[in-house]
């Protein structure tokens, strides 16, 4: 009998570290305008695992939401995805970033101005930043439009998550959520420079 127990024991071990094994989770750090946008578009793509809404980017710890809207905090409204890169690459959805975003305004994204709302890649490592770089020069060569693109590369400092009420909002507050959007003008703006708009794509 404890022969038999210690098979069953085994097999359930080799199971979990089979599983262990192909997981390969990894993290992006972004910022693409409000972060509730870019929480949505991000959390159906398949691989993704998590999107987090938060802060970064700036000199402040632990901000809230009305210290980083005073635009004195230095910090980005930015996602942290967690991904399996097992399904999905970080290159992947680096280039899947460029077609939601605006990169061309150094303003901010769509109706939101200042500088909690402009674009940044966060990089992580040396390998993350080569990543960032080979994928921007793909974009500078084969984008639809002349504009030039101003999305910053940045070393990560801290993530900060965002209140409560900000995480899955665009799936909490549907009906709001659309309207913002639509409101703001990002689908549109994105279309206008990409020729689709990517997050609506299957």
């Amino acid at each position: 009998m404890k022969t038999f127990w210690l098979s069953v024991v085994n097999l359930m071990l080799l199971s979990t570290l089979g599983t262990t094994a192909q997981a390969k989770p990894d993290t992006l750090i972004l910022a693409g305008g409000c972060f509730w946008c870019v929480e949505s578009d991000f959390e159906h793509k398949a691989g993704v695992l998590e999107v987090v809404s938060g802060y970064t980017g700036g000199h402040l710890d632990n901000p809230s939401y009305e210290e980083v809207s005073s635009d004195t905090t230095g910090h980005f409204e930015a996602v942290k995805i967690t991904f399996d890169d097992n399904q999905i690459s970080l290159k992947q959805l680096v280039d899947y970033y460029w077609r939601t975003i605006d990169p061309t305004d150094p303003t901010g994204q769509f109706c939101d101005k200042g500088l909690t709302y402009r674009t940044a890649l966060f990089y992580q490592s040396a390998e993350q930043l080569n990543v960032f770089k080979q994928s921007l020069n793909e974009v500078n060569t084969s984008k639809p439009f002349s504009n030039l693109i101003v999305t910053s590369l940045l070393p990560a400092k801290t993530f900060y998550p965002a209140e409560s009420y900000h995480q899955n909002y665009a799936t909490n507050n549907p009906v709001k959520y659309k309207y913002y959007r639509w409101r703001c003008g990002r689908d549109e703006r994105v279309k206008e420079l990409w020729g689709n708009v990517a997050s609506q794509q299957p």
